[in-house]
């Protein structure tokens, strides 16, 4: 059974949007992701980044969520929304799975936490849509994302962006921008557990 390509489903829900600009939550994980998918999309939405990453160890949280700032005030292409760094919302819903591969269910529990957040707030705030920059990354399961995001849409009724952000050399263009701004780079996710797996 073939894979639903996400990217050209993305493209034809911006060309049905006939040029009409809509409000998109967009959450992201750090700056680097967030820029090629920022570029990808700013000329057809109205985006805010919403930064909501309790999985995030607090120094490296502190250090992504600066450098997000800094990239969107140099850019100008998103406004920027902050959440509480709740590390115990990210403990909790993972309990049980820390040892757990990386990629595994542990991931996938961490991607719902986050996505179902998005759209929460998306709905509370009066957004049309919401997104995630977590498919720029090779290392992140694209359809299990958007799966989860298809999910989300049902509960909360805001339009789920579907996304495959690496495609279109989306990655590539990511390290380019990150080069370009100057921005800092993380080797690894951001967890604890990814860490010691890495």
């Amino acid at each position: 059974m073939n894979r639903p390509d996400y990217d050209k489903i993305m493209q034809g829900e911006i060309a049905g949007l006939c040029g009409e600009r809509r409000k998109l939550l967009l959450h992201s994980c750090c700056a680097p992701c967030s820029s090629a998918c920022l570029e990808r999309l700013k000329d057809s939405f109205d985006i805010t980044i919403f930064y909501y990453n309790p999985n995030i160890e607090s120094g490296e949280y502190e250090v992504r969520k600066a450098e997000q700032i800094r990239f969107l005030k140099e850019t100008g292409w998103a406004d920027f929304l902050d959440c509480d760094h709740d590390e115990d919302a990210f403990n909790s819903a993972i309990c049980g799975l820390e040892l757990e591969k990386e990629g595994g269910k542990r991931c996938e529990v961490c991607y719902h936490l986050r996505i179902q957040k998005t759209a929460e707030t998306a709905k509370e705030l009066g957004y049309e849509y919401f997104a995630t920059t977590l498919t720029v990354s090779p290392l992140k399961n694209s359809e299990k994302i958007n799966l989860i995001g298809e999910d989300v849409e049902k509960i909360t009724d805001v339009k789920w962006l579907h996304s495959d952000f690496k495609k279109r050399n989306g990655y590539l263009e990511s390290i380019r921008l990150a080069k370009e701004y100057n921005l800092y780079r993380q080797n690894y996710c951001g967890c604890k557990f990814s860490k010691r797996q890495g």
